[in-house]
């Protein structure tokens, strides 16, 4: 309300009411403002946090494990130099000299054993003579290793003949080969998937390091073998997709994949799916599995695809696309699970950006159920159920009537306000697991970091596909070894490929 000061009435009624007008707007104009300041102090918080915070003060692990890497490289150096000095000249090592970090226990009982025996040269007492008699042995042991080798296996067919007559040469069938007319050994062909997905080495670089022992295998070659290797796997990454859709409860999550665009210059932004079982905090009787699907964009339509087989629960975030699902599911077969660790996240930026006691309260809370399912876990369903009933659904109740109470009390436009709307609006599907005799994951289910496309240092971070087809290979051999160990991973794909 604007007041000209030339034109005042006269009236005093009429100049009490305009001032409480005036008082009334500019309290809420400075409501307002309050609001809108404190959400800028608070990004500019974060932005400082994320800038010149911990994450930024300190080395990350990769970079951490180089420089430690060279430092004990330099001591361990440092200390041979000086224990070949003391032997040189006769001193005895002090037994206070620093002792190297060493791995103590048994090596693996599964490592293959040999035994090199270092026996004395005259078995003569030499005092009378008499022959030494075996009370014992020092028994040490020392992990080692056999350098990777190439060695050609020769196929050989007798061919036999009769001499009684003309019959023709009978010679075994020739066996199959995973690559029609192709060199290279079942064996061969999974050491190179393993080694690209894995181990994070292109086929350039295995190119390379088979130059070394005089092979020449071109990229492209190892390029072939790659791709007729995912569709011998493929049946295997079928299996695994089954396994998991046929659960009750899956987690499902994403995230983003550098893809690289030709001609661009540059990657686009691919999606990489992950929906997995992990029964084990509830001791359930299902063995974890983890299935990937690639997809090039983000669309929401793409969950409905993945997961058409589903029904159960489906612990997701707060994504459109796992709402949609369900919303379109008539028969109502699938049951979203919020993740309260989403929930929870709005009001931990709050409070460490404003020290809000509001968000204090509501952080306490969630920690008392955070605390009871520590205290559960393992414990039979039953008995989780009982416990979520008699202790976990009064303090739930209780935080959505605070939630409800306080949020008319604040400005619409907080970052708390915003925090509390997400609560509530995703309340029905945290409060699943009050009714459940499963485990309540208060930390969200993450897409394992890319482990199987970490490349070296000097090479992007996540292997940046070529193609969509060269990104679903990836994803279908990650599937793979998520549910196979790699020391497995041969034994399989040999047994597959000689069907």
């Amino acid at each position: 309300m604007e007041i000209d000061l030339d034109r005042l009435p006269d009236d005093p009624a009429l100049l009490q009411q305009m001032l409480r007008d005036a008082v009334t707007t500019a309290a809420y104009q400075h409501g307002e403002l309050h609001a809108e300041n404190d959400k800028l102090r608070m990004l500019i918080k974060r932005l400082l946090r994320h800038r010149f915070g911990r994450r930024s003060e300190q080395l990350g692990a990769d970079q951490l494990q180089f420089g430690l890497e060279d430092l004990e490289q330099t001591v361990a150096a440092n200390q041979a130099g000086q224990e070949a000095a003391d032997a040189a000249a006769g001193r005895q090592r002090r037994r206070s000299d620093a002792q190297p970090n060493r791995n103590h226990g048994a090596l693996p009982d599964h490592l293959p054993r040999y035994e090199v025996v270092i026996d004395i040269e005259d078995h003569a007492c030499s005092c009378c003579g008499s022959t030494l008699q075996v009370m014992g042995e020092l028994r040490t042991e020392q992990l080692d290793i056999a350098p990777a080798q190439l060695r050609v296996r020769v196929t050989r067919r007798p061919r036999y003949v009769c001499n009684s007559c003309d019959d023709v040469p009978v010679v075994a069938p020739a066996p199959e080969r995973p690559i029609d007319g192709g060199m290279a050994t079942e064996a061969l062909i999974v050491h190179v998937v393993v080694s690209k997905f894995c181990d994070g080495l292109p086929l350039y670089r295995q190119s390379q390091m088979l130059a070394r022992q005089g092979v020449a295998l071109d990229r492209s070659t190892l390029s072939n073998w790659v791709g007729r290797a995912c569709w011998w796997l493929t049946p295997l990454y079928e299996l695994i997709i089954g396994t998991v859709l046929a659960a009750t409860k899956l987690f499902a999550d994403d995230t983003t994949l550098p893809v690289l665009d030709p001609g661009r210059g540059r990657t686009k932004k691919g999606r990489l799916w992950c929906y997995a079982v992990d029964d084990r905090p509830w001791c359930g009787e299902s063995h974890p599995v983890a299935a990937y699907v690639y997809s090039e964009d983000h669309r929401v339509a793409h969950p409905a695809e993945h997961l058409a087989t589903f029904k159960g629960v489906l612990q997701v975030d707060g994504y459109n696309g796992f709402k949609r699902l369900a919303g379109d599911r008539a028969d109502a077969s699938v049951r979203l699970a919020f993740c309260w660790a989403h929930m929870r996240r709005g009001f931990y930026d709050f409070h460490v950006s404003t020290k809000s006691p509001l968000a204090a309260e509501v952080l306490a809370r969630i920690r008392t159920l955070y605390a009871i399912e520590a205290e559960i876990r393992g414990h039979p369903a039953e008995h989780r159920r009982r416990v979520r009933q008699e202790r976990s659904r009064p303090i739930v109740e209780a935080l959505h009537a605070w939630l409800e109470d306080h949020l008319p009390r604040m400005s619409g436009a907080s970052d708390l306000a915003l925090a509390i709307r997400y609560a509530l609006r995703h309340w029905s599907g945290l409060i699943v697991f009050l009714d459940g005799k499963r485990e309540f994951r208060c930390t969200r289910w993450r897409v394992p970091p890319a482990g199987a496309y970490d490349a070296p240092s000097d090479e992007p971070w996540i292997v940046a596909l070529r193609s969509c087809f060269r990104a679903s290979a990836g994803v279908l051999v990650r599937s793979a070894f998520s549910e196979v160990e790699r020391h497995q991973i041969l034994d399989v794909a040999i047994w597959w490929a000689q069907r």
